[in-house]
């Protein structure tokens, strides 16, 4: 019985059962937690989210920004982008069936026995693991219930910058759903900067990535979102997942028993595939 952390499959099917062949997953007997950004960018998104689906209790999933984005495009909330490769799932008869299960899915997966969590993007320092995993919950709510459409059509956008513990309404599940998935660089205060997507030398004044404030506790945080970090994070206690399978890079596994990582080199890159189109 093994459990794994797998890094963003961004609809690689293909990159995905190489991986899994290589691990022997069995779900049988294994588990599989899954760091967002299931589906977008690659060539079979529906294939992808069929399988984790299938998978039930032995996958674990927390949503990512791409993940978010087709369920509000799902939903009517929000409309499709010219880079967006998932009419496959859009167009496929089961899926209503598919945007329920992913909007059932959780923005923050803990293991209290190993003291360790996963979200698509991170942490903040500013938030205590008990906080970020309540604010989590807030936001899972806020999805599977009634306010789910009036959520998803005011889901864009980058104010408010910062957490504030009065916030409230939208504005208040916008900044969390921030943190969780589309954070990289981050100032003291909890303000994040979202322009810079380059790799954590680019830092905007003022800012740092987000993993290398110091946190209180021992608890480790899995994270993908940020492929240019290749993996590498110097601080251990912040494992990333992303090592950039659409963009030609590997599709990783880190075997949470032992914390060694296995990757799958990709088939496929996003980038020949737009220049091709």
């Amino acid at each position: 019985m093994a459990t794994y952390a797998i890094g963003d499959i961004q609809g690689c099917y293909e990159s995905l059962c190489c991986l899994l062949n290589e691990i022997k997953f069995n779900p049988a007997n294994d588990t599989l937690w899954v760091a967002g950004d299931l589906v977008n960018r690659g060539p079979e998104s529906l294939k992808v989210l069929r399988y984790i689906k299938s998978l039930g209790k032995s996958a674990k999933v927390v949503l990512g920004n791409h993940d978010l984005h087709l369920l509000a495009v799902a939903r009517g909330a929000q409309a499709r982008k010219r880079k967006d490769t998932f009419n496959d799932i859009l167009d496929a008869p089961d899926v209503e069936e598919l945007m329920d299960w992913l909007r059932h899915q959780k923005m923050m997966v803990r293991d209290k026995a190993r003291k360790v969590v996963m979200t698509h993007a991170g942490v903040p320092h500013i938030w205590r693991i008990r906080e970020a995993k309540q604010h989590a919950k807030e936001l899972e709510s806020v999805l599977r219930g009634d306010q789910c459409d009036s959520f998803l059509n005011a889901m864009y956008g980058n104010e408010p910058e910062g957490w504030r513990d009065s916030l409230e309404g939208v504005a208040r599940w916008r900044v969390i759903t921030n943190y969780f998935t589309r954070m990289r660089f981050i100032d003291a205060s909890g303000v994040l900067d979202f322009d810079s997507k380059l790799g954590p030398l680019n830092a905007p004044e003022g800012y740092k990535p987000w993993y290398d404030y110091v946190r209180p506790g021992t608890t480790k945080i899995i994270f993908g979102h940020w492929a240019a970090l290749e993996g590498n994070v110097p601080n251990p206690q912040m494992v990333a997942v992303d090592t950039g399978c659409v963009w030609g890079g590997k599709l990783t596994a880190l075997n949470l028993d032992t914390w060694q990582k296995i990757s799958c080199d990709c088939r496929f890159d996003e980038r020949v595939s737009v220049e091709k189109g």
